[in-house]
């Protein structure tokens, strides 16, 4: 049996590995096509693209292993089948059910590398790709769009009740340390009474990093804005001299706030860039202040699941082991296989922005294409064994 299992795991291995190859190479020859446009614009150099072109490594291989294990797996299995090499297996007492659990076992180890590859690799090549390009770019940080992001968090005050913090950030410099930033507080009637605006905020957390439950902000160029009456407006302040805005400015200025920066660097990151424990520690900051969450919380579970994806595709490509190549038409099957594992993977994208349109359960909306194309193949591939 171990003959048996080395042959199929060398075969299946040595063309997941070929086409991934492939894949990786045919994206990095378009990121570096891409990025010469770029050459001598704020010195930057051939060395430079080509480090751009190796971060970006990270995500392609996260989003294309997948379809790289279906179709390694596919071309394996069916030479295998055309062959006869599958046939004479079968005969010396490779059962269907021995056969699935050495795919399986293929699936549960290229899942392991995914857990690996989303959770670590990704967000840290990300993190290094922001920060390269942020040393050629005319804002010196990320950018952050229109507006920039906004935070929520709730705050006691003795004798005031709850205060509502909102904060925006406009750009994100580092880890660590944002631009453009502006802190509004409003007391428990939702009254405007404090604003703080700062050029630069580098926030620090109270505690271990991980498992900080508030955090220092030291604030650069502050301008401190705190509104000192609401209940004498207009004429009335006017004539009781009341002064009803203070100005100050200060050069540097510290604000303690709940708010963590493994919080904060979520707020200014794409979700997909963020790992499981990040998404979930999110989720819950913004489901504890009433904030929108569902798209991370699909994120989330989609990030969950996607390892899964993995032994979608090898069930997918079990069904080739168990065609007759001599009834002909090997090629267009193949042919149909990989379309039918795009097909999936395309679906698996869609899934997410149809659950956040319909306001689908966001497990649902992540698991529903795993399930269905893993019930479709396991179908099929008994349909096989069965009366083929």
């Amino acid at each position: 049996m171990n003959t048996v299992r080395r042959l199929i795991f060398r075969s299946v291995i040595s063309h997941v590995g070929f086409v991934t190859l492939a894949f990786s190479a045919l994206f990095f020859f378009i990121d570096f096509v891409e990025e010469l446009q770029d050459l001598g614009h704020r010195q930057y150099t051939l060395v430079d693209a080509l480090w751009t072109c190796l971060f970006l490594q990270g995500a392609h291989f996260y989003d294309l292993f997948p379809i790289a294990l279906l179709i390694g797996g596919i071309l394996a299995l069916a030479r295998m089948a055309q062959t006869s090499e599958f046939t004479i297996l079968r005969t010396g007492g490779l059962g269907p059910g021995r056969a699935l659990g050495l795919l399986a076992v293929l699936g549960a180890s290229a899942a392991m590398i995914m857990v690996f590859v989303g959770n670590w690799y990704v967000p840290w090549s990300e993190a290094q790709l922001a920060l390269h390009r942020a040393k050629f770019s005319s804002r010196q940080g990320l950018n952050l769009g229109h507006g920039g992001t906004w935070l929520r968090e709730r705050r006691e005050v003795p004798g005031s009740g709850f205060h509502n913090i909102t904060v925006n950030v406009g750009a994100a410099n580092s880890q660590g340390e944002f631009g453009n930033v502006r802190i509004f507080e409003f007391d428990a009637r939702g009254r405007l009474i404090r604003r703080l605006a700062a050029d630069k905020v580098h926030v620090e957390a109270l505690g271990n990093a991980t498992t900080a439950s508030g955090s220092i902000w030291h604030m650069e160029n502050v301008l401190d804005t705190r509104w000192t009456s609401h209940d004498l407006v207009g004429e009335q302040a006017v004539l009781e001299g009341s002064k009803i805005i203070a100005e100050t400015r200060q050069t540097t200025m510290d604000w303690q706030s709940s708010l963590t920066p493994l919080v904060v660097s979520a707020s200014v990151l794409p979700p997909e860039t963020m790992s499981t424990a990040a998404l979930w520690r999110y989720t819950q900051h913004l489901a504890t202040n009433a904030q929108a969450a569902q798209r991370y919380e699909i994120e989330f579970w989609k990030k969950t699941f996607y390892p899964l994806v993995c032994m979608v595709m090898v069930a997918l490509a079990l069904p080739f082991a168990y065609l007759h190549a001599r009834s002909g038409g090997m090629s267009l099957k193949i042919f149909g296989g990989i379309m039918l594992g795009i097909s999936f993977v395309l679906i698996n994208h869609i899934s997410s922005h149809l659950g956040l349109l319909h306001q689908w359960q966001p497990w649902l909306a992540a698991a529903a294409p795993s399930v269905i194309y893993l019930l479709l193949s396991m179908s099929a591939f008994i349909w096989l064994v069965r009366y083929r």
